[in-house]
């Protein structure tokens, strides 16, 4: 059985009088969603094989407010945000990383305005960045000539311009990735957006992640390569409903990469 990984929390490092390299927000989805923990611990393996000084916040980190926001709740949203920007800034916290693209964007786009300013970085940014580094090495493993498409997140992609650096780590994976129709600036959405991944969707011909799904598997994919956890559900959810479970997988980027590791 492997080893457990030690994940330290801000406020041990605080009692030591240090802080860390960087606070990886682990966000609502890889707390709590039973799917989305394990791409939260297949990235906490890389941190660690890449010799990262990283802590979370634990019990004291709480939703950024992303989808009270997206549902119209302004109100809620500035309390939550306000009340995560003052345990942030309490530990003078500087750089953050997240598995989660909802909360990159809101950490690094709306914080400021009401306080809370940091280096924010989405996962693929900072595996990529290690890797550049020298500090982790990846290599093809079990993906290796795999065909793999890449579904592109909305606040990843159109809404920050992020488009390479997953598939940058896709290429080190030594795949064949194979672009769906609307990909990158033409991107389109999994369906979770917007608070709808908590909701049943509103009537009409076809699901939103139905849709995207059939494009997916328009390219004959492996695997879905996802670097969003709400993506990866709704994802999964498309490729069941084409009852096709059985010969595609949806892995988010980090999995890959751990897997591909055997970490």
């Amino acid at each position: 059985m492997a080893e457990a990984i030690k994940v330290p929390t801000m406020a041990e490092y605080m009692a030591q009088g240090k802080s860390p390299e960087v606070l990886f927000w682990v966000g609502c989805a890889g707390s709590f969603d039973d799917r989305a923990k394990k791409i939260t611990k297949a990235f906490v393996k890389l941190l660690a094989k890449a010799g990262v000084d990283f802590a979370v916040l634990g019990t004291e980190e709480s939703c950024t407010g992303d989808p009270a926001k997206r549902a119209g709740n302004e109100f809620l949203f500035q309390m939550q945000a306000v009340t995560n920007i003052e345990v942030l800034n309490g530990y003078e916290v500087k750089k953050i990383v997240t598995a989660c693209p909802h909360c990159f964007n809101t950490i690094a786009n709306e914080y400021p305005g009401l306080g809370g300013n940091y280096e924010v970085l989405h996962h693929t940014q900072f595996l990529k960045a290690l890797i550049e580094e020298g500090r982790l090495t990846v290599e093809g493993g079990k993906f290796k000539g795999k065909r793999i498409t890449f579904h592109d997140p909305c606040y990843l992609a159109r809404a920050n311009r992020i488009y390479e650096a997953p598939r940058d780590l896709l290429k080190k994976l030594e795949v064949e990735l194979i672009e769906m129709k609307r990909c990158k600036t033409k991107g389109f959405c999994c369906g979770a957006g917007g608070a709808q991944m908590f909701k049943e969707p509103e009537p009409g011909t076809k699901d939103v992640n139905i849709e995207r799904t059939e494009e997916a598997l328009e390219t004959k994919p492996e695997v879905i390569a996802a670097g969003c956890p709400f993506c990866n559900t709704m994802m999964t959810d498309g490729v069941k409903n084409k009852e096709q479970e059985n010969k595609v997988e949806v892995l988010d980027i980090a999995e890959m990469i751990a897997s591909a590791e055997d970490l």
